[in-house]
């Protein structure tokens, strides 16, 4: 399982979350995203091996501003990954 770790500007609030979440979900193969508008950043969780190209053309259009891509193994947790 892959971590992906992506800073995201442009979020202002719970909506902006909820929409880049859903756009990676829309469009990548992905177990789970994570958006935090406080943090600027976007966790995503997927088998696939993405690379910062794949994130920019999904969210590229929707005006969000990828300003850091960092990809490591996630670990499993009893009630999720990490």
């Amino acid at each position: 399982m892959n971590k992906y770790i992506l800073g995201i500007d442009g979020m202002g609030c719970g909506m902006c979350e909820m929409h880049v979440e859903e756009e990676v979900s829309k469009h990548l193969k992905i177990k789970k995203a994570k958006a935090n508008h406080y943090k600027d950043i976007l966790l995503v969780f997927s088998e696939e091996n993405y690379t910062l190209e794949d994130f920019k053309k999904v969210l590229d259009p929707t005006g969000y501003k990828i300003t850091s891509f960092t990809k490591t193994a996630a670990i499993k947790r009893f009630l999720g990954w990490k």
